[in-house]
């Protein structure tokens, strides 16, 4: 999600002791090699579709692993977000590796927040944003912006994990946010609140809808203006954005004629493929801000879920 700061530390602060006690206790079979191949990256699944940790989708409804449901302390820290939770995962870089440099640009991130809380770490892991570095501390609450460029530095022998929580927010979220402070931000009086483990595994909610049958006109639009919003110059960005402008027009027509219904999924199909084939030729070379291109960027939100793939 584009954020208009870097890093933004949220105010809460959780005993990371207690949770690195929790996640030494999980059976070391949990861990998973990171879906990327990354190396000295690896993955543990704590929310995922139906609750499966083997399940790596993102279109079904979320739920709390096994792991996560032996955890309680890690469930409290969920539940205290006050977020409706996506998909989440312990995330482990061992010693001298790194989380490679590059941007989100799938569509399940583009209304999606990250969420860091450091368990395991050490003061020279350095976590870079757009032109900005943090060391985020054991305990801390942290989201970044997954629209720039970023990347993570551990140069300790030991290694570190991370909590990373996927969410669109909710209203005690964001409310949170609004008391949160930028990286650079060390007003006096600014402080994080102690959340102390207590009794029993948290309830906290969900998603059940999360990759649309048919995108609705106005995500679409949502979606082009944000890729608009950040292209730089180009000879061509004239004619795609005219192309994609008649697009949209088209889109909202079969929208309100058909809705998310069945019958329109092959009208839809055939907008979307007529549009691709036409801004492909002239868009390829369009660059984002962020150093995306625009073409691969709009593929990787609009051009593979205006229509869910499995409508296909």
């Amino acid at each position: 999600m584009k954020l208009h700061a870097p890093f933004i530390q949220l105010p809460l602060r959780f005993d990371a002791a207690v949770l690195a006690d929790e996640i030494a206790a999980l059976d070391a079979s949990f861990w998973k090699p990171h879906p990327q191949g990354f190396a000295g990256n690896s993955m543990l699944p704590l929310v995922s579709v139906d609750g499966n940790p083997d399940d790596e989708s993102f279109a079904g409804a979320m739920k709390p692993t096994p792991a996560l449901l032996r955890s309680p302390y890690l469930s409290q820290v969920f539940a205290r977000l006050g977020a409706t939770v996506g998909r989440s995962r312990l995330m482990k870089l061992s010693g001298h590796a790194e989380v490679t440099r590059h941007a989100d640009q799938h569509y399940y991130w583009s209304e999606r927040v990250r969420v860091h809380v450091p368990i395991l770490t050490q003061p020279t892991v350095r976590f870079e944003c757009g032109g900005a570095a943090v060391n985020m501390a054991a305990g801390e609450c942290w989201i970044f912006d997954t629209w720039r460029q970023h990347r993570v530095l551990n140069d300790a022998v030991e290694e570190r994990i991370h909590l990373v929580i996927d969410t669109v927010g909710g209203g005690d979220f964001w409310d949170l946010v609004a008391r949160g402070r930028g990286h650079a931000d060390m007003r006096a009086g600014w402080v994080a609140e102690a959340v102390a483990p207590r009794e029993g595994v948290a309830e906290f909610a969900c998603e059940t809808r999360n990759i649309p049958v048919v995108m609705s006109p106005w995500e679409l639009n949502s979606l082009f203006a944000l890729l608009f919003s950040h292209a730089l110059p180009h000879p061509q960005l004239k004619a795609v954005h005219e192309i994609s402008g008649r697009f949209a027009r088209r889109w909202q027509g079969l929208w309100f004629e058909f809705g998310d219904d069945a019958d329109g999924y092959a009208p839809f199909r055939e907008a979307l493929a007529s549009y691709v084939a036409a801004v492909s030729p002239i868009g390829q070379g369009i660059m984002l801000n962020n150093e995306l291109q625009w073409f691969g960027a709009m593929m990787m939100t609009i051009g593979q879920f205006a229509v869910r793939p499995e409508t296909r």
